[in-house]
């Protein structure tokens, strides 16, 4: 099961009131589960992170993971996380991913925000999560 539109949009604005209320301008990225682009937003941020928004919700998504656990599993993997990193025409293993789930506890897709700080990426991607429920 893929996230909908309707539920990507309503992700995305509730992150998007998360940066808002931070006061921190990002690029927000929400994904269905093969990691395809369904909703994007770009709030006051600067042009260069919104490749990084998609890029962390991808490797969310991909793995099933937020992406900074990701970024743990492969600082272990040595030589292998050189290819980990740059399959699937890159991915971003820093704080700001994360997969969305429905109330089954399915994924449904990811969200990541680039802009702030990690944590901050975090906090507002997992806003826009949980935000979806």
């Amino acid at each position: 099961m893929n996230i909908t539109y309707d539920e990507a949009v309503k992700a995305l604005s509730v992150a998007v009131e998360k940066a808002k209320a931070l006061n921190i301008p990002v690029s927000i990225a929400v994904v269905d589960t093969g990691g395809h682009p369904v909703a994007f937003g770009r709030w006051n941020s600067v042009y260069g992170v919104a490749d990084f928004a998609v890029k962390k919700a991808k490797t969310a998504v991909m793995f099933g993971v937020d992406s900074d656990v990701m970024g743990n599993i492969i600082a272990g993997a040595g030589l292998n996380g050189y290819g980990m990193i740059n399959a699937n025409d890159g991915l971003l293993t820093i704080a700001g991913g994360v997969i969305i789930k429905n109330s089954e506890g399915n994924i449904i897709g990811a969200i990541a925000s680039s802009g702030g700080t990690p944590e901050q990426d975090k906090e507002i991607a997992t806003a826009g999560a949980r935000g979806n429920l």
